[in-house]
């Protein structure tokens, strides 16, 4: 078998993922706030791209719009001297000064008067340092700003929120002395939520800070003396145990129903007065106690700031009945390539490092340009085929919402599955029945019960919802109720399915709902019948 050389042609087709085109795959699934910081990092980085709302200052007098009639000063012709800025002056200023003005008399003669009513005798600099050298007597004086003042700023004299962690360290330097203590009652406080809670397990504490067992819970057992009180407990349970010693109510009774809350919270009232030996006005009492209490003490204290959710789509009713699909132009970044700038270097830079610089960032300053605008267009496509796939929900509402996935709009729009995900993903639509993530349009399917439709899985959980929230204190709706009043509605869904949604939706069992409904129908007819009691008594 012989071993030749020879040349061959082959023609071949691949994706190659370009630098490029992977920062166009990452622009997509940014959101607005992330696209805005990446575009600010970009135009730090490269001398070539500008803002688009960046204007070239005007070169006009900074004087002239002071003056009313600033057409005099300024003049239609060019000919007079004078008439453009305030240095055509100064040669007749320094004329004028130059100029021998003769003696006091003949001055006095001149003027018809006498200096002394002319001229202070205090010359004008010398006030001028005195009124400088003086204390401020108003507070604009002081730099607070007149209310016309652009600086001004209101927001720079509010005071600091204060967190919850800083009003525990404040508490903190004066509760202990010893350095051990107080680097051990730091790390407490950094694990506090913002509710106020520690985790259930510190026992990994005292291990990470090398300290005994014992110090630490000697520290933790002051630092749940500080305010606000319930602070820095690891259970509901011990907040409220803390928040009734300090009212001085922790007693036996109070304690058995702290420790039981499970109880109270399954409307078990009779298992409750058993436990805490009282009768039922006593039990009365000690829940409405309870509910008095702060379960998240540490709530009232300055939290981390949420940022405004901004929609990128706009969708209006249009005149014909249909819809209008919009990006939001507020979330688009405007950036633009500086060509006069790049052409004024071309000329002037002669190494050839410094001009492939200059022409790869005149590459990149292109590319995003380009990659901003494709970006736009794709989520308006996206959303459109949205709006026209789910127009039922924008007219009737969420119960016809129909089921869709990503392949059909994919295959609508002509694009990769792939693209639609990353579209879909951190981008929110504003319609006339609120604000939604574009996700939230794309539910599964459930078959139809006559062989018809499919329904949506949103939909189908709102229908449970609509069927519990109109359901009768003495006739409440098992899973399996619902599941046949949801066939009759044509819709085929099984029993764990049901039981699925309605945990999703937070919605409790129908023994819990029994128990809740009719306790508070019988604190209704309680109620009532003490107001009618009050009513018929003699007055």
């Amino acid at each position: 078998m012989a071993l030749t050389q020879r040349l061959e042609f082959r023609q071949s087709q691949s994706l190659v993922m370009t630098p490029q085109l992977m920062q166009a795959i990452k622009l997509l699934q940014l959101s607005n706030l992330d696209l805005t910081t990446f575009v600010e990092e970009e135009l730090e980085r490269n001398p070539l791209l500008e803002r688009a709302s960046d204007e070239a200052p005007t070169e006009a007098p900074a004087e002239t719009g002071q003056f009313s009639d600033g057409d005099d000063f300024g003049g239609s012709s060019g000919d007079e001297p004078g008439g453009g800025s305030g240095e055509a002056f100064e040669p007749g200023q320094e004329e004028w000064m130059s100029k021998d003005l003769g003696t006091r008399a003949e001055i006095e003669q001149t003027l018809d008067t006498g200096l002394d009513n002319v001229f202070s005798e205090e010359p004008a600099e010398a006030a001028a340092r005195n009124a400088q050298d003086a204390a401020p007597t108003t507070y604009t004086e002081w730099g607070g700003g007149a209310s016309g003042d652009e600086d001004y700023n209101l927001e720079a004299f509010v005071a600091a929120e204060t967190t919850l962690a800083d009003h525990l360290a404040e508490q903190l330097s004066v509760a202990f002395t010893a350095p051990a203590q107080r680097m051990i009652g730091q790390y407490l406080i950094d694990l506090v939520d913002e509710a106020g809670y520690l985790p259930p397990d510190l026992g990994q504490a005292a291990e990470r800070l090398g300290a005994p067992q014992q110090e630490v819970d000697d520290v933790l057992a002051v630092l749940q003396k500080f305010d606000p009180p319930g602070v820095c407990a690891r259970s509901l349970s011990e907040c409220l145990a803390i928040q009734l010693r300090e009212l001085d109510r922790y007693d036996p009774a109070m304690q058995a129903l702290v420790e039981h809350l499970d109880l109270l919270a399954k409307r078990d009232i009779a298992s409750l007065r058993k436990l805490c030996g009282v009768d039922d006005e006593d039990i009365a009492d000690m829940i409405g106690e309870i509910r008095r209490l702060n379960p998240k003490p540490g709530m009232k204290f300055g939290s981390a700031r949420l940022q405004t959710m901004v929609p990128d789509v706009y969708v209006r009713p249009g005149p014909d009945g249909g819809w209008h699909v919009e990006l939001n132009s507020d979330t688009l970044p405007r950036v633009l390539v500086n060509q006069t700038y790049y052409s004024e270097l071309s000329k002037k830079i002669g190494k050839d490092g410094d001009k492939s610089y200059f022409t790869d960032a005149l590459q990149n300053a292109t590319w995003l340009v380009r990659a901003l605008d494709q970006r736009a267009r794709t989520i308006l496509k996206v959303a459109t085929e949205i709006v026209r796939q789910q127009d039922g929900f924008f007219t009737h509402g969420v119960a016809h919402l129909r089921p869709l996935n990503l392949k059909a709009v994919a295959d609508a729009i002509q694009m990769h599955e792939s693209t639609v995900s990353r579209v879909t993903a951190n981008k929110y639509m504003a319609t006339n029945r609120g604000t939604f993530e574009l996700k939230y349009f794309f539910t599964a399917s459930i078959a139809s019960a006559d062989g018809g439709e499919a329904h949506s899985a949103e939909a189908v959980r709102h229908h449970i919802k609509q069927l519990i929230d109109s359901e009768e204190p003495s006739a409440i709706l098992s899973d399996d109720t619902i599941v046949e009043r949801l066939r009759a509605s044509g819709i085929d869904i099984a029993r764990r399915t049901v039981a699925k949604y309605r945990e999703a939706m937070r919605i409790p069992s129908s023994v819990q709902r029994r128990r809740d409904k009719q306790s508070t129908l019988g604190n209704v007819l309680s109620s009532a019948l003490s107001d009618r009691s009050r009513n018929t008594e003699p007055a």
